[in-house]
Order: C-alpha cells, then sequence, then structure tokens
C-alpha cells in the first residue's frame, strides 16, 4: 500500500474518534449507540494500524485496547 494511503488511514481513524468524542461530549449522539461504537472502533483500527506499520507501539496497543472496547460495547448492544 501506498505511503500516502496508509497516512490517510491514520488520518482518517482520528478524525473518526475525534468526531465520536464531540458528538457525544455535546449530547448530539449517545455513546451507547452503533454508531458511536463503530466510529471509535473502526477509528482506532486505524490509527492501530499506522502505528504498528510505523513501529509505534504505544499507540498501537492503546488503540486495540480501543477497538477492543469498542467491540465489547457493541456485542452488549445486542446481547
Amino acid at each position: 500500500m501506498k505511503t500516502i494511503q496508509e497516512e490517510a488511514i491514520g488520518w482518517i481513524g482520528v478524525a473518526l474518534i475525534i468526531v465520536s468524542y464531540a458528538l457525544v461530549s455535546f449530547n448530539v449522539m449517545s455513546s451507547k449507540t452503533i454508531l458511536s461504537y463503530l466510529m471509535n472502533g473502526i477509528g482506532a483500527a486505524g490509527i492501530a494500524y499506522i502505528s504498528f506499520k510505523k513501529k509505534a507501539y504505544q499507540p498501537g496497543v492503546l488503540n486495540i485496547v480501543w477497538l477492543i472496547i469498542a467491540l465489547i460495547g457493541l456485542i452488549m448492544l445486542f446481547v
């Protein structure tokens, strides 16, 4: 994959997490919605991808945990 595309994946991940946080913080969206969990999960996956690609392991691990939390939240919505 080209570097520009890889960087875009990381930046899209950042944008998704920031937008999700802002929407929840300003009571535009509930934190317990499919959209919130998806935005956080996809965002975390994007940041984790570029972090590991660049061998920046601390943010990579943080975002893997963030992704797991989002996945658990999604599962809990349907159980």
